[in-house]
């Protein structure tokens, strides 16, 4: 007999409104996310402007609503002044980052377009590695002054007469990191973090800001880092980053499937962090979250590591190109999961990254089409599905166990209420490697619905990839679930990520 799980959704056991820019993304000048990715002039699917019409169509089928630029690890010693203005005047820079050759041929101007042909807004970052308040300043006023001033002027004078009007702005990028141009102590950064929030609020009062938290949760200042970093700049900022990435390394499934509930931990300690110093400053807001990098990140380490230390300084070299096997979309699944149920404070996330650089989308590099990684349809299904109002469910689950994280859940899921539509979404991973799990939901609340889809993405082999010759992963619709007086039973196969819809 297959093990059961029970669980209660109701549309009463609100968490939280879902922000639509937990779906957003990330684009860095880096390896070949933008020159033959996004960016390929020449190439029979590119539009007149150079970009590639396949992966735009790609992009808006994951509804991408935010698009955090230029980086990243990049923006650190990002010369913004080199990105705008006639592209034959643009120098080429080292770029320090990832011993790459910045060509400058996309830029901030070139970027935009992209964007608003990925029907995407951008979420501008801000260099304090190399520089930093005056070169803050100046580029939100090239950015968003409406004109009669330096910059902005500058700005109209390259074609762009309208201000641009970006609404969130990074303060930098990991700054906690040795390995980051510019690294500072916490102390150093918060002071500048502060100081440049309040110069650029002078300039536009409507922006907000994301702040740089832990670069990850084993940094040696983990916590210590928000305290400070907090105590400096909590008047002035709207957001606090996360970024962690996980892999497989001991090649231990089952632990690898439950590195969700590592996210989840640091989530919930963050928030406590969070509200630690809100406490200590006696203040009325809460700072949100901007989980703004995640996703599965080892399989191109060695590659990596080659390239930069052996091969450096390349135009567009092949960086970060880890190839997505089917436990990876489990994880991606899981993790979606994860921020769904923490809505009420990550406001904005960004699956890092979009294209061929650790992304859901790949380009040939010989110059072909384009392909959906493994990881690309969990991210779509939530992105399509999951907007609206998350609910808390209500779960009992049968568990197993692992050598790392001691008792784990079998089954991992969140509902998402769509009102407007009349829609309840289920997103579920049993991720028992081993055994199907009957997910029994009450849904009585519900009355009037019925089961309008089950979508299931599974396979038999952990380790299947897709490619640009054969999609060996892919979702498919099944009869999997029934209903009976506000019942649903569901049929979880052993591995599997499932998307169970319901409507009137």
């Amino acid at each position: 007999m297959a093990k059961q799980a029970k669980m209660i959704i109701d549309k009463a056991f609100k968490i939280s409104e879902v922000d639509k820019r937990v779906y957003g993304s990330f684009i860095e000048h880096l390896g070949r996310a933008v020159y033959d990715g996004i960016y390929q002039p020449g190439h029979p699917l590119s539009d007149e402007n150079g970009f590639r019409k396949d992966v735009i169509e790609l992009v808006r089928e994951l509804d991408v609503p935010l698009v955090r630029y230029p980086g990243g690890n990049f923006v650190s010693n990002f010369f913004w002044e080199d990105s705008v203005g006639p592209v034959s005047e643009r120098p080429s820079r080292l770029e320090l980052a990832w011993r790459s050759l910045e060509k400058n041929e996309v830029g901030l101007h070139e970027f935009k377009k992209w964007a608003d042909a990925a029907n995407s807004e951008v979420m501008m970052a801000v260099n304090l590695g190399t520089r930093g308040i005056a070169d803050a300043c100046n580029l939100l006023e090239y950015c968003n002054h409406p004109g009669g001033s330096k910059y902005s002027d500058l700005r109209i004078r390259h074609g762009q007469r309208e201000p641009y009007g970006f609404k969130t702005w990074c303060l930098g990028n990991e700054m906690d990191g040795p390995w980051q141009i510019g690294h500072k102590t916490m102390d150093e950064y918060g002071r500048l973090a502060e100081e440049t929030a309040k110069a650029m609020k002078l300039i536009d009062p409507s922006i907000e800001f994301v702040v740089c938290g832990s670069s990850n949760r084993q940094m040696p200042t983990y916590a210590q880092w928000e305290n400070h970093v907090l105590t400096h700049t909590y008047e002035y900022v709207d957001y606090l980053s996360l970024h962690t990435y996980y892999g497989n390394r001991s090649n231990n499934s089952v632990d690898f499937l439950a590195k969700s509930d590592d996210m989840d931990y640091f989530i919930k300690e963050i928030i406590a962090t969070c509200d630690y110093v809100k406490a200590k400053k006696r203040a009325k807001k809460n700072i949100n979250l901007s989980f703004d990098e995640w996703n599965v990140w080892y399989h191109s380490n060695a590659e990596d590591d080659d390239i930069m230390n052996n091969k450096p300084w390349q135009v567009a070299p092949k960086l970060l190109e880890d190839i997505y096997n089917f436990e990876d979309a489990l994880l991606v699944g899981l993790m979606l999961i994860v921020l769904l149920r923490h809505s009420d404070r990550v406001k904005v996330a960004c699956l890092a990254q979009l294209v061929n650089v650790i992304a859901p989308i790949m380009t040939d590099p010989n110059g072909g089409g384009s392909w959906k990684q493994t990881i690309f349809y969990p991210f779509m299904h939530a992105s399509k599905y999951g907007r609206g109002v998350a609910l808390q469910p209500v779960l009992s689950t049968p568990v197993h166990d692992s050598k790392e994280h001691g008792a784990v859940t079998d089954v991992e899921a969140v509902a998402v209420y769509n009102e407007e539509k009349e829609e309840v979404t289920i997103f579920a991973v049993n991720r028992n490697l081993e055994e199907d799990v009957v997910l029994n939901t009450d849904v009585r609340c519900f009355e009037g619905y019925t089961v309008k889809e089950h979508i299931v993405l599974e396979n038999d082999d952990l380790k299947a990839e897709n490619c640009c010759e054969q999609e060996r992963v892919k979702p498919m619709s099944t009869n999997q679930t029934s209903m009976d007086n506000g019942m649903l039973t569901s049929m979880l196969h052993k591995a599997s990520w499932n998307v169970i819809r319901l409507g009137k």
